[in-house]
């Protein structure tokens, strides 16, 4: 009997070892849904008994990597995130421990290219941005072969293009902008070469890794994970560009402009109705082992999911982020409460 006592009082202490470590929310990853979370986190603050979740931003791919490591109190609760996760993040959450995740679609981005306002509004095609920016394009005498890329000019891809050198400032390989950005902008370039395009059904990996590649010659340069590091470059250098989400740009909007892509502007509207090609979904995921463990999470996940926050007259929406839609959202939130665990 006295066993039996001594074994239940190990298994609640050890069920409360979480409560008592940790009293407030940790929420790592995406530098995109950063703002979004952080203003949650402070109106969460503010308005209930719970302490202020602490938010870092340390990328998407960096934060799926603390968000995987395990469960405890030394582990985040949340991990934001401007990509999908990926299965193999799944699979290295569940090898760790982490069997049961909820995914929470928060709402819709785009990715821009941005420039200072005291400079001329760019217009450009993903098709140039790729050539401008992939580590290896289509020779220039048309035959259907790769070389390092040689442009160093705009101009040297079209002579409409201003003739400043090349210089993009943008997120790092562990960002979810960056995976969105080689996505949706250097391979919806690529594709257009339709000999490339071929090769994604005999050697996927081949494809990606020509449609993806960056080149490495300072044209790109990595700014990390800090969006106004990219602010304070673009308005010093007025001939650069900056790639990040439109949320960001839309908070900067008295500094930068985003430039037109395949002849569509950069806008709520745009994004909203599908006609800005450069579009991606917002996430963050929750860690289920730590609902009722760590104080205030699931509470946390109603104010977040609520009409108040995500909804088209929420307050997101004026931070930059365009929303899902009333039935969209009905269904996430009812997902998002009942823990329904991600499967991929």
């Amino acid at each position: 009997m006295r066993k039996s006592l001594f074994v239940l009082s190990l298994v609640a202490a050890s069920s409360n070892l979480m409560a008592a470590g940790r009293d407030s929310i940790n929420v790592v990853g995406s530098s995109t849904v950063y703002p979004f979370a952080t203003v949650v986190a402070e109106r969460f603050g503010k308005s209930t008994e719970f302490k202020t979740p602490k938010i870092e931003s340390t990328g998407t791919g960096g934060g799926m990597k603390l968000f995987c490591a395990g469960t405890g109190i030394n582990t985040p609760d949340m991990s934001n995130a401007s990509r999908r996760m990926k299965k193999t993040e799944l699979e290295m959450c569940k090898k760790n421990g982490v069997t049961e995740v909820t995914e929470v679609l928060v709402g819709y981005d785009g990715i821009v290219i941005a420039n200072a306002k005291s400079a001329k509004q760019m217009k450009v095609t993903r098709k140039e941005m790729f050539l401008a920016l992939a580590k290896e394009v289509p020779a220039k005498d048309g035959s259907e072969k790769l070389v390092a890329n040689p442009y160093e000019l705009w101009s040297d891809i079209n002579p409409a293009l201003p003739a400043h050198k090349i210089e993009v400032l943008g997120p790092p390989p562990t960002s979810g902008t960056r995976d969105a950005f080689a996505e949706l902008v250097l391979e919806g370039g690529c594709k257009k070469y339709s000999w490339i395009k071929a090769i994604k059904k005999k050697d996927k990996k081949k494809y990606k890794s020509i449609c993806h590649a960056v080149r490495e010659d300072h044209k790109y340069i990595e700014a990390g994970e800090n969006d106004n590091l990219i602010v304070q470059k673009l308005t010093a250098n007025p001939k650069a560009l900056g790639v990040f989400g439109f949320s960001f740009l839309d908070q900067n909007s008295d500094k930068l402009q985003g430039s037109i892509v395949d002849g569509q502007a950069p806008s709520f509207e745009s994004i909203s109705d599908g006609s800005y090609a450069v579009s991606r979904p917002l996430y963050f995921y929750v860690k289920n082992a730590h609902v009722g463990k760590i104080p205030g999470v699931m509470e946390f996940l109603k104010e977040y999911t609520s009409e108040a926050a995500m909804g088209e007259e929420g307050y997101l929406t004026d931070r930059g982020l365009i929303p899902l839609g009333t039935e969209k959202l009905n269904a996430v939130r009812k997902d998002v409460l009942s823990l329904k665990p991600l499967k991929l």
